[in-house]
């Protein structure tokens, strides 16, 4: 559900899928423009929707929506398009909404990760990602550095991955709750401390899990491409871009790993660190595009600073 009143004037080029097609299961804005107006548009937003299979509502009071998932968090839904519903059609469409299975109960991962492992040649150090839903700008950030880039499935294990022999390991974003990543956190509890280990988003949290820190769901969850937040040491704030509904438990890293970044909203975990380890992980966007460049070369500048020496 987008808060912004108009949706689909600029159309939809394809230049910045950060994915193969749409995630999403719904689509509601508040008004779609069927005439779009960009040089690069190859077509609206209704079409896009239609040539996915995903279907849209408009016409929605999207800010009544707002207030209500300000006030009660994220909560489930159902789509029902009709000229009039009956008492009956909205009995069954609650009833829809309330049986829909929590999201702790899908596993999400299997989805969006690859089939099969792929490589993008590169002529400096050998980087593994593990792919959980990866953003195509999160690799091309990497291809730019001139990493050697090896990209494994969400299902990977230590074995097919350790045969890539790896300079470092990144695990990518992704969604649906870190608890259900099992054999990404089997992979980084057998290389922490042997080679640096990144984390991104879904990650993070999957790092932070392995290492024996907690999660837990997100009331609200963090969306959006204006998330402020707090560089602990610097005391500087980035503008950051975000889409996560789950949280590292802050209390559960005390001993653990080192707090380096808050969310300045809300004071939740935005990154943490393990110098001993080598792990650097952040809950944001650095890659975001479209999207604040606040923090693409902190992070990705001081990957490979990490991994070059």
């Amino acid at each position: 559900m987008l808060t912004y009143p108009l949706v689909g004037n600029y159309g939809v080029s394809g230049a910045r899928f950060q994915s193969g097609g749409i995630k999403v299961e719904g689509f509601v804005v508040r008004e779609r423009c069927d005439k779009p107006s960009h040089h690069l548009s190859r077509g609206s937003i209704e079409e896009f929707l239609r040539d996915e299979g995903v279907p849209g509502i408009c016409e929605v009071d999207t800010r009544m929506l707002t207030i209500k998932t300000r006030r009660y968090g994220t909560m489930k839904a159902c789509l029902r398009v009709a000229n009039d519903l009956s008492e009956e059609d909205k009995v069954h469409a609650l009833e829809l909404a309330r049986n829909q299975p929590d999201i702790t109960e899908l596993d999400l991962i299997e989805k969006v990760t690859c089939g099969m492992r792929y490589r993008i040649p590169g002529s400096g150090k050998r980087i593994a990602v593990i792919d959980l839903g990866v953003k195509r700008n999160i690799i091309e950030s990497l291809r730019r550095r001139d990493f050697d880039i090896f990209v494994f499935p969400g299902t990977v294990n230590v074995t097919e991955l350790k045969d890539s022999e790896p300079d470092a390991l990144l695990l990518s974003n992704g969604p649906g709750d870190p608890k259900r990543a099992r054999s990404a956190m089997r992979v980084v509890k057998e290389l922490a401390g042997t080679i640096p280990i990144f984390g991104i988003c879904l990650g993070l949290q999957i790092i932070a899990l392995a290492l024996g820190c907690d999660t837990y769901k997100l009331k609200f969850g963090h969306r959006g491409a204006n998330q402020p937040v707090k560089d602990i040491r610097s005391s500087r704030v980035f503008i950051t871009s975000q889409n996560h509904g789950f949280a590292v438990d802050k209390d559960s890293m005390e001993g653990i790993v080192e707090l380096t970044q808050i969310n300045a909203n809300d004071g939740t975990v935005e990154a943490f660190e393990d110098a001993y380890l080598g792990i650097k992980c952040v809950q944001y966007h650095p890659e975001a595009s479209p999207g604040p460049w606040d923090t693409e070369e902190l992070f990705f500048g001081g990957l490979r600073q990490m991994i070059t020496g």
